[in-house]
């Protein structure tokens, strides 16, 4: 199952605001290099942009939206979201709670039948923050054989009908892209209209986001991106996927335009009330909201999401404090965009940001390496491997790619395919005991619990990361 299959943020706002002064030349030099670096290194092709407050710093557009074409990418250009199409959904469950249409304590069977007994008593709340243990549709192998058909959002959640929860409900947080389907449903029922419409209706419209909307397969849709993936042959058209099918957890498109009003009209109080975005933006399990990650990053309060479907990846994230809106959206599938979605945040409140692609390595020996390698554990239970081989070392989370790992000194390690750096710790005698996870603003400590990491299949090598 290839990685999209895991789909692992004022109105009328204008995006071509002028730059001002010197320290906003500055600025903008800084951000389109981290861009252009992203183009060189990683073949970034998308669509960038960075706000503060009232100045948009970069608003641009890179590489092909349509590659048989060439027609380049443009501000003006129509991406699939994924699963950044989460937190339209948790809001349009809010909305639907301010007018007393339902509550989010109560549990989804009060207003959804035909739901497995085992679910009788999971919560909106628990759908909302992925704490209800229902199983992920897209992680399970008969999904495939639906990705292509349309399908009422019922029965999408069929796939995982007859499974039992993977915990009890509440005590845990576990990614499942079935949660945010039923609550498309649950709107569609309490909302007395279709999803698409009832988020035309109640958000699109009333905050002035004209090219935003459902990406339904059928439309004629100016200005839609095509999707992309990159392989052992080069590049290719994204496999099909129909668009009924993700509806609550990832269906939605938009430009970079629209999300900034988007962002401009969610975080500034202009759509929910004070109480339903604090609900939102409360971090719960796992710093996750209501269709949002939250974390305190460098003395200030970051939310945002990631998404990643069939031929795109986008990653639309907001600084509340400082007002920094950096929303970038690729039409390659798998592209890895936390790197950069940091280094413009980074940039655009001033602070100093050094991409990995940046980062210089040296060599370590063989011996030195020997004794990094080893299995470690995280803090849910989760393995990570560090392993040796071709001269040098790879890491693995349980679960996730196997990717290279340089070293920037004898006791710090780094990625360059995504923003992480492991940090060794060492016992009296100088050997390995842990290591420090580095990622998003967060260390975690891993300890060390065998000197040796199990040897890597094709089926590790391959297999997914969330999303």
């Amino acid at each position: 199952m290839s990685q999209h299959r895991k789909w692992a943020l004022s109105a009328g706002v204008a995006t071509a605001l002028l730059f001002g002064g010197a320290v906003q030349a500055q600025d903008l030099k800084r951000l389109e290099a981290l861009v252009d670096t992203a183009v060189a290194n990683d073949h970034f092709s998308g669509t960038v942009l960075v706000a503060k407050g009232d100045r948009v710093l970069l608003d641009k557009g890179y590489g092909s939206a349509n590659l048989e074409w060439n027609i380049p990418n443009a501000p003006s250009t129509k991406f699939r979201l994924g699963s950044v199409t989460k937190q339209f959904t948790a809001a349009s469950v809010l909305l639907l709670q301010e007018r007393g249409k339902l509550n989010v304590a109560d549990p989804v069977s009060k207003y959804l039948s035909d739901l497995p007994a085992a679910w009788s008593k999971i919560t909106i709340f628990q759908l909302l923050n992925h704490t209800s243990g229902i199983p992920n549709f897209t992680a399970v192998k008969e999904y495939e054989s639906i990705e292509p058909f349309s399908k009422k959002p019922m029965e999408v959640v069929a796939l995982v009908k007859d499974k039992p929860l993977e915990f009890e409900s509440g005590s845990r947080f576990n990614y499942s892209n079935t949660g945010y389907v039923l609550l498309g449903a649950l709107i569609e029922k309490v909302g007395g209209e279709s999803y698409d419409a009832f988020l035309r209706k109640n958000i699109f419209d009333p905050l002035g986001m004209k090219d935003s909307g459902y990406d339904w397969n059928a439309t004629v849709l100016p200005n839609r991106a095509a999707g992309y993936a990159r392989g052992k042959n080069g590049v290719t058209n994204a496999s099909y996927i129909n668009m009924s099918v993700p509806q609550g957890a990832g269906a939605l498109y938009s430009t970079t335009g629209d999300l900034l009003r988007w962002q401009r009209a969610l975080y500034e109080g202009k759509l929910l009330s004070p109480a339903s975005l604090e609900a939102m933006t409360t971090p719960y399990h796992s710093g996750y909201g209501f269709g949002l990650g939250i974390q305190q990053k460098d003395g200030g309060k970051e939310v945002g999401h990631g998404g990643g479907i069939p031929g795109f990846a986008t990653e639309v994230h907001y600084r509340m404090g400082d007002k920094i809106s950096v929303i970038v959206l690729s039409n390659f599938q798998g592209s890895q965009l936390e790197g950069l979605t940091a280094g413009l945040t980074a940039t655009a409140r001033g602070a100093t940001y050094v991409l990995p692609s940046e980062r210089k390595d040296i060599a370590l020996s063989a011996e030195q390496m020997a004794a990094i390698a080893g299995t470690y554990t995280m803090p849910d239970g989760r393995r990570l491997w560090l392993r040796t081989g071709n001269g040098g070392m790879t890491t693995q989370l349980q679960g996730q790619d196997a990717l290279p790992v340089y070293a920037e000194s004898a006791d710090r390690l780094f990625l360059r395919k995504i923003d992480a750096q492991l940090e060794l710790n060492r016992d009296a005698a100088g050997k390995v005991e842990a290591v420090t996870l580095m990622q998003g603003g967060r260390n975690m400590r891993l300890p060390r619990v065998a000197e040796a990491a199990p040897a890597l299949t094709n089926a590790d090598a391959s297999a997914p990361a969330p999303h």
